[in-house]
């Protein structure tokens, strides 16, 4: 159903099922309402014949899109009638076409970069205890996460909000595009059907929307479809182009989530690149060069632990980033797949069916033409067949072979993983356990010395020590 904006009088158009949604405006940006019955106006009753013929006997003359009334001269030629639908083509240039995926990387950096200091500042103020304590309540321990670790989750906040600023950014994009198909591309006040007399009539109502506007997926094909038809008037080749087009916008709408999956792969490698150090820092503080200093030791443990805690605390905080932005990179690939979908049911269901080439060759064998025709196609429909099943079994093989490569590499890189964590443990928990038993021993002897002494004290306390002094023997010594 077709609609006007009451703001800036554009003529719209919308799916019965919209009817009472509240939309913007492609125009000047305007929230409306979609009302709920829209009154199409009929096509004009004066449309050339289909494929440019003489209207039939006894109908009045027809007019053209614009109300152009043409008078019949019956005693001109033949060819008279379909000059006066002519239409001279224009050469047209296009338009320059903007990416309608891919947003700019530099600007999603800035919005990121200010979006990761503003959350920074905001987790500042939360925090209680001093560095390297406990955490007292959840804000403490939310603040201890993004500023009291390792640099790793500096990067990783940083990735994460740079991601989200790309999205948000397609998400832009995508409601431009969105906005586009409210457009009335192929308004019926100009034709009921395209075809060669008219089709420049709509290229032209294309050319006359606004730049903004027009340039999005959705009038691009159909700009290029037309274009298309004005040259050759064959609906199959028009079809072809749709199809290609399709697949094209498709293919840049899939390879624009390339940074983002990027950062969706980096934020989880950083935790693990933080666990690492923090691992790798506990093993470092441990310090049993002397034993005998019970604080020195309490101390090592104490930064044992710091470390471990380090260690955890970047690899939580990676996975939970990159889940959080999981789900809002796959709810923007399933919006635009939709729209992309909505453009490929407006062409096949809309476009396509209005074209109109004439219906083929006029004179000559026509059932001939097109029983050759079609042993034709068969013929190359069963070869195309033929191919297009070796060429899948062998895909199919190499798909196979390649997921078993995969999932041996991956088997491997997860017992290899595993082996070093468990051998990093092992040495970890043995060196506590040896640490813990040369202090006992040590404890243990120096309670047994303790013990001995005590007993001598008081085996010494009951009796008396002579102590007598010798005299020595000298030079007149009367002895």
């Amino acid at each position: 159903m077709k609609f006007k904006c009451p703001t800036c009088d554009m003529q719209l158009k919308a799916e019965p099922e919209m009817a009472g949604k509240i939309v913007r405006c492609p125009g000047c940006n305007t929230k409306l309402s979609i009302p709920a019955s829209a009154a199409t106006p009929p096509p004009p009753s004066g449309l050339p014949a289909p494929s440019g013929l003489p209207a039939p006997s006894g109908v009045a003359p027809p007019e053209d899109a614009f109300g152009a009334e043409h008078e019949h001269d019956h005693g001109a030629p033949e060819h008279s009638q379909e000059q006066a639908y002519s239409y001279q083509p224009k050469e047209r240039g296009g338009w320059e076409e903007t990416d309608p995926a891919n947003p700019n990387p530099w600007l999603a950096l800035a919005i990121g970069a200010v979006a990761a200091l503003a959350w920074l500042g905001i987790m500042f103020p939360f925090g209680k205890g001093a560095p390297g304590t406990a955490p007292v309540d959840t804000m403490d321990y939310l603040h201890d996460l993004f500023l009291e670790r390792t640099w790793v989750n500096y990067m990783e906040t940083f990735f994460f909000f740079w991601a989200l600023a790309l999205l948000y950014l397609k998400g832009q994009k995508l409601r431009h595009q969105k906005d586009a198909m409210l457009l009335d591309v192929l308004p019926a006040e100009i034709a009921s059907e395209i075809n060669r007399e008219n089709v420049g009539h709509f290229i032209d109502h294309l050319y006359g929307l606004p730049g903004r506007l027009r340039d999005s997926l959705m009038v691009n094909r159909i700009r290029k479809g037309l274009e298309l038809f004005e040259v050759r008037q064959s609906n199959g080749e028009v079809s072809n182009m749709m199809s290609a087009q399709s697949s094209i916008d498709s293919s840049r709408i899939g390879g624009s989530y390339s940074l983002v999956k990027v950062f969706l792969w980096a934020i989880p490698i950083l935790g693990f690149i933080g666990t690492v150090l923090g691992l790798s820092v506990a093993i470092g503080s441990i310090d049993l060069s002397d034993m005998t200093d019970m604080e020195k030791v309490m101390k090592s443990f104490g930064s044992v632990t710091s470390g471990l805690g380090t260690a955890f605390d970047t690899t939580l905080l990676g996975l939970v980033l990159a889940m959080f932005l999981n789900f809002p990179m796959n709810a923007v690939a399933k919006s635009e797949d939709d729209n992309l979908n909505n453009i490929d049911a407006f062409c096949n269901e809309i476009l396509l069916p209005r074209l109109n080439d004439g219906g083929g060759v006029a004179g000559g064998d026509t059932n001939g033409l097109m029983e050759t025709l079609v042993k034709a196609v068969a013929s190359s429909q069963k070869e195309f067949l033929v191919d297009l099943n070796a060429s899948s079994k062998q895909v199919k093989e190499q798909a196979d072979n390649l997921d078993k490569r995969a999932a041996a590499h991956q088997q491997r890189v997860d017992a290899e993983f595993a082996t070093a964590l468990n051998r990093m443990r092992d040495d970890l928990t043995n060196a506590v356990k040896d640490s813990i038993k040369t202090t006992t021993d040590y404890t243990r002897a120096l309670s047994s010395g303790i013990q001995s002494l005590n007993t001598l004290l008081s085996e010494l306390g009951g009796k008396q020590i002579l102590i007598h002094q010798v005299k020595k023997k000298g030079w007149f010594s009367r002895e």
